[in-house]
């Protein structure tokens, strides 16, 4: 018989190289006053996906479902807030707080404008340990280069307890862009943001 030499393995496939995996979405809640102003404003920026108003850091135990008439009292505890779920290949978190920045007044608190109370408190609540110290570092910076004139009073706190505000709620400068308040308030922040950032506006 003759000897029978087996033949070597065949070598395993080259990977094929495809492109690189999807970017997963984040998630960061912010209180500018009141979130049909908040809103209008961050619908329009490149990379962010959904934006949703809503009620955070209130009191959960007390009112589990606030409800905007509870909110408005100022004893919820709860803050108008906007819920932004942005793709950070396309927007970064700085990107995001830098209008955020820009288009309210962070050094009054429980106040902006004419609205006042808890409830339009200035507050930053974050989902990752990256736009903690993030906006930790921009606040920190801004008081120590004095930027505003007077101390950032901003909140920068886990995001507890979101709740949707009401449907009537969502989109609300789009749908009602006449209406007083939008026309006197919310679309001169929409203007600013949109002469600011050129290059973040869709």
């Amino acid at each position: 018989m003759h000897s029978q030499t087996s033949a070597p393995p065949a070598a395993a496939p080259s990977p094929v190289m495809t492109d690189s995996e999807p970017v997963t979405p984040l998630t960061l809640v912010l209180g500018g006053g009141c979130f049909w102003c908040t809103e209008a404003v961050f619908l329009r920026v490149r990379g962010v996906l959904d934006v949703e108003s809503g009620y955070a850091n209130g009191d959960a135990q007390r009112y589990p479902r606030p409800s905007y008439e509870q909110v408005c009292t100022g004893d919820t505890g709860y803050n108008e807030v906007v819920k932004l779920v942005y793709d950070p290949a396309q927007v970064s978190t700085a990107d995001l707080l830098e209008v955020f920045f820009a288009i309210h007044d962070p050094t009054t608190l429980n106040r902006q404008g004419n609205d006042v109370g808890t409830q339009y408190r200035s507050g930053i609540y974050f989902t990752t340990p990256d736009q903690q110290a993030l906006a930790l570092a921009l606040v920190h910076d801004m008081n120590l280069r004095g930027e505003w004139g007077r101390p950032v009073v901003t909140e920068v706190l886990p995001l507890d307890h979101y709740c949707a505000a009401e449907a009537y709620h969502q989109n609300y400068f789009a749908q009602h862009p006449y209406q007083g308040y939008c026309a006197m308030v919310a679309a001169p922040k929409v203007a600013k943001f949109r002469e600011l950032f050129p290059d973040l506006d869709k």
